[in-house]
C-alpha cells in the first residue's frame, strides 16, 4: 500500500478549511499534522490516511467510533472528510506523549500508574456504555497530556467496530497488538468489554513490573502464554498493597466474566491506591515501592482538609459542647484517611445541627447543597474540600493563586466549580459575623433562606465577579500552558483585563499580582520554557508496523 503523504502543501488550505502548521508524526498508513481550522480559529490534529486498502476503511471506522464518544478520557473527533485519495480526521489537539514513551523513560510513580489506569477505565466504561469496544488498548494508544497532574486520553479506535476475523487478520495488527490481546480473542471468541479490561490489566502489570507478563521473544510462545494463566503481579512486586495486586490479578483472569467491569474499575483502582503498602520483603532487598510516599501524603492532605472543615464549623457556630470540635475533627480525619468519600460525608454533615439550631430552612438548604456537592465529587472525593483554599488564601491577599492551586483537581469542570466555590467560601467566612442581619433566623422555608443569601450575594457582587474570573482562569490555564509561552502570556493578560474591568483597578491589584506570579513561576528558567515549547503529538498517524518487543 502506498504511503500517505509525509508532507502537506505548505501554506495551502486543505479541504478548504485546514491550514497545515507543522507535522506531528507519520506511520505506515498516514500522517498527522498540526493544523489551524480557520473558520473556527482552533488548532486541530489532522490525521491523513490513504483511502485505498484497509487503512481507509479503518480510518472511517475510527472516526465513527470516536464521534459517538463525549468523555474527558476519549480524544474527541471533530470532523471526518474524504477526497479521491485520502481520508481526513480532525481531532482535538492535546500536546503530550504516549504512555509507551513515558514508561520507557521511567517517568511515572506507582501512584501515577494507578491514577492513569483509573482514568483509562473511566474512558473505557463510557465507550462500553455506548456500545463501543476499543479492542486495541495498549500504552501506545494512551496519551499522557502535558501538565502537572496525570491526565490521559484514549487514542485510536480504528479496531473498535471491526469484525473479529478482520481484527485478527489485518496486516500489521497482530505484530503491534498481540501482546495485549485477551485469551478469548486468541481462542476465536467474540471480543467484548472484558477484552478491553484484560488489555488494561496487561498495561498496568507491565507498568508496575517494568516488563510484559507474557512476552518471551516468540509470537507463538507469547500466544501460548496468553492462553494460559498470567502470573500474579505479586510474583514481581510483592511490596505492592494487596488490594492493588488483587485488582490487577482479577483484570487478568482467564475467564472474562470474572474480570471487573470498566465502569467500576476506576473506583476500585483509586481505593487500591489509598491502601497501605506491604512490608518490604526480606528476600527482595532491591525492590523499591514508589507508591506509599506520594500516596500517603495525598491521603493525609485529604483527611486534613476534611478534618479542618469539620473542626472549624463545629467551633465557629454555636451548638456543640466545648471541646467537641476536636473530637469531631479527629473522627473525620481518621474516617477520611480510610475512606475519602466517607470522611467527606461526615465533615459536610457537621454543620447541619448548628445551622438547624439557627434556622431550620437554612439547615435544609445547606443539606441539599452538601448532598449535591457529594454527588458531584463522588468520582474525585480527594478534592471535595479544595474550596477551603479560598478562606485560607483570602487573609493573605492571595486568592489570585487559586487557578494554579486548582490544577490538583483533575476534571476541568470540577476544577472550575471548586475555584468558584473557594471564592464564595472566602466571602462567606468573611461575612459570617453578619449572619444575623440576613433575616433568615427562625425561618423554616429553604427557599426564603436561599433568597436571603442571594440578596446578600447581590449586594457583594465583587465576590461573584472574582469567583467567575478565577473559575474561568482555572479552566483555561492548562490549555494556555500546553500551547507555550505566548499562550500563557495571553492567558495572564486576559485575566488581568477581566479583573481590572470587573473588579476595578484598585480591587484587582492582588489578582493581577498573583496572575503574573503564576506566569513567572510556570515560565521561569530555560527548562520550563523548553517543556512549554516542545508540545508533542496528541494523535499518532496510524499503526506503525513493527515488532512486538517495541510494544511489549
Amino acid at each position: 500500500m502506498s504511503q500517505a503523504p509525509a508532507r502537506a502543501p505548505s501554506g495551502e488550505l486543505m479541504l478548504g478549511r485546514y491550514r497545515p502548521i507543522r507535522p506531528l508524526g507519520s506511520g505506515g498508513s498516514g500522517s498527522v499534522w498540526l493544523a489551524l481550522e480557520e473558520e473556527r480559529g482552533r488548532e486541530v490534529a489532522l490525521k491523513i490516511v490513504q483511502r485505498e486498502g484497509r487503512a481507509g476503511a479503518r480510518a472511517e471506522r475510527e472516526a465513527s467510533a470516536a464521534a459517538r464518544l463525549r468523555h474527558d478520557r476519549c480524544l474527541r473527533a471533530y470532523a471526518l472528510a474524504r477526497d479521491s485519495g485520502h481520508v481526513y480526521i480532525a481531532y482535538e489537539y492535546v500536546p503530550g506523549r504516549t504512555l509507551r514513551e513515558v514508561l520507557r523513560q521511567g517517568g511515572l510513580t506507582d501512584a501515577d500508574v494507578l491514577e492513569a489506569g483509573a482514568q483509562i477505565a473511566e474512558g473505557l466504561g463510557h465507550a462500553h456504555a455506548h456500545g463501543v469496544v476499543h479492542r486495541d488498548v495498549k500504552p501506545a494508544n494512551v496519551l499522557l497530556a502535558n501538565g502537572p497532574a496525570v491526565s490521559v486520553k484514549l487514542l485510536d479506535f480504528g479496531l473498535a467496530l471491526m469484525r473479529e476475523e478482520d481484527t485478527l487478520t489485518a496486516v500489521g495488527d497482530i505484530p503491534g497488538t498481540l501482546a495485549y490481546i485477551s485469551p478469548e480473542r486468541l481462542r476465536g471468541e467474540q471480543a467484548g468489554p472484558p477484552a478491553d479490561v484484560w488489555s488494561l490489566g496487561v498495561l498496568l502489570w507491565e507498568a508496575f513490573a517494568g516488563h510484559h507478563p507474557s512476552w518471551n521473544g516468540s509470537l507463538l510462545e507469547t500466544a501460548r502464554a496468553i492462553r494460559s494463566s498470567s502470573p500474579s503481579l505479586a510474583s514481581v512486586r510483592p511490596d505492592l498493597p494487596k488490594q492493588v495486586i488483587s485488582v490487577v490479578d482479577r483484570m487478568l483472569s482467564a475467564q472474562p466474566r470474572r474480570r471487573p467491569r470498566a465502569g467500576r474499575l476506576a473506583s476500585e483502582l483509586r481505593r487500591a491506591a489509598a491502601a497501605r503498602p506491604r512490608s518490604k520483603p526480606r528476600h527482595s532487598p532491591r525492590l523499591r515501592l514508589s507508591l506509599p510516599q506520594p500516596q500517603r501524603l495525598a491521603s493525609l492532605a485529604t483527611a486534613g482538609s476534611a478534618a479542618l472543615f469539620a473542626g472549624w464549623t463545629a467551633s465557629a457556630m454555636p451548638f456543640y459542647p466545648g471541646g467537641w470540635w476536636a473530637g469531631l475533627a479527629l473522627c473525620t480525619f481518621l474516617l477520611s484517611y480510610w475512606s475519602p468519600a466517607g470522611g467527606a460525608a461526615l465533615a459536610l454533615a457537621v454543620p447541619v445541627f448548628p445551622l438547624g439550631n439557627y434556622s431550620l430552612g437554612l439547615a435544609i438548604l445547606y443539606g441539599c447543597l452538601a448532598g449535591a456537592w457529594l454527588v458531584l465529587f463522588r468520582g474525585e472525593a480527594r478534592s471535595t474540600f479544595f474550596f477551603l483554599a479560598g478562606p485560607l488564601l483570602l487573609p493573605l491577599g492571595a486568592l489570585g493563586l487559586l487557578p494554579l492551586a486548582a490544577q490538583i483537581v483533575r476534571t476541568p469542570w470540577r476544577r472550575a466549580l471548586q475555584s468558584l466555590a473557594a471564592v464564595l467560601a472566602a466571602g462567606a467566612v468573611a461575612g459570617l459575623s453578619r449572619l444575623g442581619s440576613l433575616g433568615i433566623a427562625e425561618s423554616n422555608a429553604p427557599l426564603a433562606s436561599a433568597g436571603a443569601l442571594l440578596n446578600a450575594l447581590e449586594t457583594n457582587r465583587s465576590y461573584l465577579l472574582a469567583a467567575t474570573i478565577l473559575a474561568v482562569a482555572s479552566l483555561a490555564l492548562p490549555t494556555a500552558r500546553s500551547h507555550g509561552l505566548w499562550a500563557l502570556a495571553g492567558w495572564a493578560t486576559a485575566v488581568t483585563a477581566l479583573a481590572v474591568v470587573g473588579l476595578g483597578p484598585t480591587a484587582a491589584v492582588p489578582v493581577v499580582i498573583c496572575t503574573w506570579a503564576i506566569f513567572a513561576l510556570l515560565t521561569g528558567g530555560p527548562a520550563a520554557r523548553r517543556r512549554m515549547s516542545a508540545g508533542r503529538t496528541s494523535v499518532r498517524a496510524g499503526e506503525t508496523v513493527g515488532t512486538v518487543p517495541a510494544e511489549a
